[in-house]
């Protein structure tokens, strides 16, 4: 590693440390890499870490054994390339930010008479756009809300048809399709309905009254969904009785590391007014470095699609490559972008006020993740799992094998970000594999939780960390299977225990113990979901078999068609001179003719 650090070129790069087992310690970017990474270290009177580093960095330097660098064109270059490999490959001491998400916008094109408010996560091509947001939570809510207190155009297919709908006898829409309203009275609407994004207290008081006036009518269903809509629009924004006396558009970032993980706080200001605002935890804390979190949050928040960015980004704290995202960021944007730390005044006290919110979440936070704190401390792992993929493949006799992952987040499902694998292989270790490799090959657009679980024994655990070594990814993971009764392992042994499979050994928890349950619990959802797709997928499935048994194709042809072709979707998309090489012209007639 001396050699090379010694032979290092003078320009802009990436360096990665990496263990002597090949584990990615540490992601850095430099402008100069022979002079960055040789800062790292004394060559005299031994070649040894430089005392001056922080303790985080000497811990790691201590463990590096091989260095690994790209070099890349410029500074921006490398800042980039840095958060990238970060976000996908889980170094060890570098903190890992996973609120990744594109945050919906509001906005309306008024290039036409008549023109409506739409919900964007991209850039809108067009000359007289107007954005608002962004929101996190609650944007669709505040968008059906414009509908239902304001009579717009309700549907993009509604001037095309050109006569007055349903919309217009319940006066939910003026019929400017038939010309009953000018686009100037139209206009006047429009611009009330701009104001109600922004002060919101007429549409949540106009909801409130159709609220009541429903539950009155006994008309429940439609009062909930009001209550339900007043929620979600009152629950966008911190509380604030701040009011800056210029109408500005300021993001506002603030980042605290706690005991057990650090949160970032986002609040959005446009025309003085905070908007909505977002909050998310990140692991790592023990090796907390302020100037990598804000650096990794603002790049990873303002994405080339991002359809409006405020000039002045505020950030709780100063740090080290300010100057650096800032520029980064212009040179994205082709706009000047502003990073400050104000101390006085009302923008500091808008910092103030997203500091206070971090300390509050990270209490609540502490109260509600007490489990996955003891789970990192019975299997050692290398952080608190907030986030937890679990894996599970179901299959009937080899036929409909899918698989399913499910996702634990901050104390509660993440169904969105569930998801359900088609798998081709034979036997269970290979759908394994293939699942688990899919899921690795998504890590830099969806970054790896903190702990994997499998649905298995050992040469489960020993397949996902061998695919994760491959792949640079540092990832704990476990796994759980019941322990085999003559020769076999069933969930419907009742006598039969789940044991725990760790790099360290199997544990044996007993069955009371709430560990185990929570674990059980995690394994049962992934298989519960797993099996109802594949329930559903065998269904179909057993529709077509039985389809093409009528249609005089027997079992034993249907199953070598799928042992060739792998799907139905294949048998039926393949060519006559493919369906010849495994079955006769007249079953492939039968196919070609199916429908």
């Amino acid at each position: 590693m001396q050699t090379v650090i010694q032979n290092l070129p003078p320009s802009s790069g990436v360096y990665q440390y990496f263990s002597k087992t090949g584990k990615l310690l540490y992601v850095g970017k430099a402008k100069n890499l022979k002079n960055r990474v040789k800062s790292y270290w004394r060559y005299t009177p031994i070649f040894t870490p430089n005392p001056t580093q922080s303790p985080r960095i000497i811990k790691m330097l201590e463990e590096a054994d091989r260095l690994e660098y790209i070099v890349v064109q410029s500074e921006e270059d490398a800042l980039i390339l840095e958060n990238s490999l970060i976000k996908q490959l889980k170094p060890k001491y570098n903190i890992l930010l996973r609120d990744d998400k594109t945050y919906p916008y509001i906005y309306i094109d008024e290039s036409s008479d008549f023109p409506r408010f739409e919900i964007t996560r991209k850039v809108v091509k067009g000359k007289n756009i107007t954005y608002y947001g962004p929101f996190p939570t609650g944007g669709r809510a505040l968008l059906d809300a414009l509908y239902e207190v304001y009579p717009l155009v309700q549907k993009k297919s509604c001037l095309r048809e050109g006569k007055a709908c349903l919309f217009y006898q319940i006066k939910k829409c003026l019929a400017p399709c038939e010309q009953k309203v000018t686009p100037e009275t139209y206009a006047k609407l429009i611009t009330k309905a701009k104001h109600s994004i922004v002060k919101r207290k007429h549409l949540i008081t106009t909801l409130q009254e159709k609220m009541t006036n429903f539950a009155m009518q006994e008309r429940f269903e439609e009062a909930a969904a009001m209550r339900d809509s007043v929620e979600a629009i009152s629950t966008l924004t911190i509380s604030s009785n701040i009011d800056l006396a210029n109408a500005l558009d300021l993001d506002i970032f603030a980042i605290q590391n706690g005991d057990d993980k650090g949160v970032i706080v986002k609040m959005f200001m446009r025309g003085g007014k905070i908007i909505s605002s977002a909050y998310s935890y990140f692991r790592h804390t023990h090796i907390f470095d302020e100037n990598e979190a804000y650096k990794q949050a603002l790049l990873e928040f303002y994405t080339i699609d991002t359809p409006h960015i405020a000039k002045q980004i505020l950030t709780a704290h100063t740090f080290e490559d300010s100057m650096q995202v800032a520029s980064s960021l212009a040179s994205r944007f082709d706009k000047k972008i502003e990073i400050l730390t104000p101390k006085r005044g009302a923008k500091a006290k808008l910092i103030a006020l997203a500091m206070q919110n971090c300390e509050e979440l990270l209490r609540k936070s502490q109260e509600s993740t007490v489990m996955e704190q003891r789970i990192a401390d019975l299997f050692d792992l290398t952080s608190i799992p907030y986030r937890i993929e679990t894996f599970d493949n179901s299959h009937m006799m080899g036929v409909a094998t899918v698989g399913g992952m499910v996702v634990w987040d901050e104390g509660t499902w993440d169904k969105s970000s569930y998801r359900r694998y088609e798998l081709h292989a034979r036997d269970e270790y290979g759908q394994m594999k293939e699942m688990l490799s899919r899921r690795i090959e998504k890590f830099k657009e969806n970054p790896a939780p903190d702990l994997w679980v499998l649905d298995g024994g050992q040469a489960n655990l020993n397949l996902a960390r061998t695919l994760l070594y491959e792949a640079h990814v540092n990832l704990d993971v476990i796994a759980i299977a019941k322990e085999k009764l003559d020769a076999k392992a069933h969930r419907a042994k009742g006598a039969a225990k789940d044991l725990l499979y760790t790099p360290k050994g199997i544990i044996e928890l007993k069955s009371n113990d709430k560990r185990l349950h929570w674990l059980q619990r995690q394994r049962d959802e992934a298989h519960r979901y797993a099996i109802t797709y594949h329930q559903n997928k065998k269904r179909k499935e057993d529709t077509q078999i039985s389809l093409l048994n009528k249609k005089g194709i027997g079992k034993a042809t249907v199953k070598k068609l799928l042992d060739y072709f792998g799907t139905f979707e294949a048998i039926q998309n393949a060519s006559t001179e493919d369906l010849e090489k495994v079955t006769n012209k007249k079953i492939t007639a039968i196919i070609k003719n199916y429908n």
